[in-house]
C-alpha cells in the first residue's frame, strides 16, 4: 500500500464556459493534470487558460496529446504514417510547452490521449515514438503499468509514471475496454471510489469477466467529460485521505 498518489485528470477539452468552469474546479481537488493540446481538442486560449489555472495552485501540468481526430475527440484509431504522426506529436508539445513558458509554468509530464494512449501499450512503434517524444522533451510519460511503454522507457531511463482509471472497466489482461462495449465506463459513484481505492492500496479490483485483477499505479485518473467528474474527484480524494492515503504529484 502506498502512503502518497498522484491524481490527476485531463482538462481543457471542453471549451464552453460549463466545461472551462468545470475543469478549473477539478485543479483544486487533484494534484496533476494533462492539458490537451490540439490533436483532440484544446486551443491555444484553452491551453492558456488551464496552464494560468494550474500556476495558481500546486499541481504539475503535463501535455496532453493525441492523434490528430478532432471529430472522433482522438477515441478512434488511425491509419496515419509514423513520421506524420511524430509530426502532429511536435506540433502539439511545441505549442503547449510555448505557451507553459509564457505563463510560467513548468511542464512536467506527457501523456497521450484517448486511442493513442491505448494503441501504443502493446505497439512497439508507438511505444518508442512516444518514450521518444518524452525524452526530447525532458518529460515524464504517463502510461499503463505493465505495458510495452513502461518498459521501453525504462531501458532508456525516462521517468515512468503508472496510471489507472478510477472510473474505467479493465480487462483481465490489464487494458481498458473498449468505450464501444457496455459497461467500459463506470457510471456508479460508489464503484468508481472503490476502485480507486483498490488501485491505490494494492488490492485487487473487479475485471470486464469478473476475475480479480491487480495493478500497480502511481497516479488514478478522473476523465473530466465522465458525468459527474468534478464530486468523483472531490470523493475519491477525500476517500483516499480517509484511508490513510495523501494525494501528491508523482513527479
Amino acid at each position: 500500500m502506498t502512503s502518497v498518489i498522484d491524481l490527476n485528470a485531463d482538462l481543457g477539452e471542453d471549451e464552453s464556459v460549463e466545461g472551462t468552469t468545470r475543469d478549473i474546479a477539478i485543479m483544486d481537488t487533484v494534484s496533476s493534470c494533462n492539458i490537451a493540446c490540439g490533436g483532440h481538442a484544446g486551443s491555444p486560449a484553452s491551453m492558456r487558460t488551464m496552464l494560468v489555472a494550474a500556476k495558481l495552485r500546486p499541481i504539475a501540468a503535463g501535455a496532453h496529446p493525441s492523434y490528430p481526430d478532432r471529430s472522433g475527440f482522438g477515441r478512434q484509431s488511425m491509419d496515419i504514417s509514423l513520421e506524420e504522426l511524430e509530426a502532429c506529436l511536435t506540433d502539439q508539445l511545441r505549442d503547449i510547452t510555448a505557451i507553459a513558458a509564457e505563463v510560467g509554468v513548468p511542464l512536467t509530464h506527457l501523456k497521450p490521449h484517448g486511442a493513442l494512449y491505448n494503441d501504443a501499450q502493446d505497439e512497439p512503434a508507438l511505444a518508442a515514438l512516444l518514450v521518444k517524444k518524452a525524452a526530447t522533451a525532458n518529460l515524464g510519460l504517463v502510461s499503463m503499468p505493465g505495458s510495452l511503454v513502461q518498459q521501453l522507457a525504462a531501458e532508456q531511463k525516462i521517468s515512468f509514471i503508472a496510471e489507472a482509471f478510477i472510473d474505467r472497466r479493465y480487462t483481465p489482461a490489464g487494458r481498458l475496454v473498449p468505450r464501444g462495449e457496455a459497461g467500459a465506463v463506470i457510471a456508479d459513484e460508489e464503484d468508481r471510489i472503490g476502485q480507486g481505492l483498490a488501485l491505490a492500496t494494492g488490492t485487487s479490483l473487479t475485471a470486464q469477466d469478473g476475475s480479480a485483477l491487480f495493478l500497480k499505479a502511481d497516479s488514478l485518473c478522473v476523465h473530466s467529460d465522465s458525468d459527474g467528474a468534478l464530486e468523483t474527484a472531490k470523493n475519491m480524494r477525500l476517500a483516499l485521505e480517509k484511508a490513510g492515503i495523501m494525494v501528491g504529484s508523482a513527479q
